[in-house]
């Protein structure tokens, strides 16, 4: 489950990316700065979703 939120939540900061951006414009594809921040966010996600550690 944890591994699907996070590819989610990559697949999303890089759809959000992509059409924020003027299709018509030079050199059309993902840019750095967009895998940048989805990979980020795989990460945030990733971390935010690790199972609680028991209670003694």
């Amino acid at each position: 489950m944890r591994t699907f939120l996070a590819v989610l939540a990559g697949l999303a900061v890089i759809y959000f990316g992509m059409t924020g951006r003027d299709s018509s414009a030079e050199g059309g594809g993902i840019s750095g700065g967009i895998v940048l921040l989805a990979l980020l966010a795989a990460l945030l996600v990733w971390h935010l979703t690790k199972p609680g550690q028991p209670v003694d």
